[in-house]
């Protein structure tokens, strides 16, 4: 019995050891930091890996440090040219410090969105609507930009900011439906100027090639003539060009040597010769 009694002696300060033992053991992930207080105040940070607190003395914070994704809900956005949309965002962000993110703030996750939030209708309350749906990726970097500087002070890095949907009025959609109809049809109209513009220019310049060479007008006049007959039965009474400038040239009123009319002002001709009544 007294051998029994000096074991349970010794076994029962060693299981309780033992137990105090483990009570502060602590196991931190590769993804994780340990902020550490002892009795009460910071002392340091656990890096990952087997870690053994003091019990009941220290106490260990455990932080994420993967990067952490979290919707902004709809907001209610008022534009510059005052048109009023809903839009909602993504926030990517992660602690780079631990220690800040548990000393400066009391919840960082918290603090974070409802920063973005406000944030998010700032920034949209001073663009156009215009500026918004064009220049998005602007956009999101300023309030990128602005989120990380707020949060910095945190051990929070804002790596990016992402807006997900714009929700338009029904009205302002049928405007914008509207104005992008009438920009095509502007656009429809300036091309098919530039395309009359070049005909005519193109026109101009095979006339001017034709009027070099009256054999090319020949063939190009006797081209058009299997052209037409090429789509349906026509009777087709083929006249020389050469006979029509024999006609148009012995016209009366039309001085052959030299192609001009001359006339009396009323329309009839006037012989050449001395004027009636005087001197031969």
């Amino acid at each position: 019995m007294t051998d029994l009694a000096g074991l349970l002696g010794v076994l029962i300060p060693v299981g309780i050891l033992f137990l105090l033992f483990l009570s502060g053991v602590r196991i931190v992930n590769e993804y994780q930091n340990g902020v550490v207080f002892r009795l009460g105040r910071f002392v340091g940070l656990k890096r990952a890996g087997f870690r053994w607190l003091i019990p009941f003395v220290e106490r260990m914070v455990i932080i994420d440090l993967r990067t952490v994704a979290r919707d902004v809900p709809p907001q209610d956005v008022i534009t510059r040219d005052n048109v009023s949309v809903k839009v909602n965002a993504v926030v990517y962000f992660r602690v780079i410090h631990a220690d800040k993110a548990v000393l400066q703030v009391e919840d960082f996750l918290y603090a974070t969105s409802q920063l973005a939030q406000t944030t998010l209708r700032a920034i949209l309350g001073q663009v156009e609507l215009d500026q918004l749906l064009s220049e998005r990726d602007r956009v999101n970097r300023e309030i990128q930009k602005v989120l990380d500087a707020h949060t910095d002070p945190w051990g929070i890095k804002v790596s990016n900011v992402e807006v997900k949907h714009i929700d338009l009025p029904v009205e302002m959609q049928r405007a914008i439906a509207r104005q992008a109809e009438a920009e095509r049809e502007r656009r429809a109209k300036i091309i098919a100027a530039e395309g009359e513009h070049q005909a005519a220019e193109k026109l101009a310049m095979a006339a001017d090639v034709l009027s070099r060479n009256p054999s090319s007008l020949q063939l190009r006049y006797l081209q058009t003539l299997v052209e037409i007959t090429g789509g349906g039965n026509h009777t087709i009474l083929p006249i020389p060009l050469d006979l029509l400038r024999m006609v148009g040239m012995h016209r009366p009123g039309v001085d052959t040597s030299s192609g001009e009319r001359r006339g009396n002002g009323y329309g009839a001709e006037q012989e050449e010769g001395p004027p009636a009544g005087g001197l031969t």
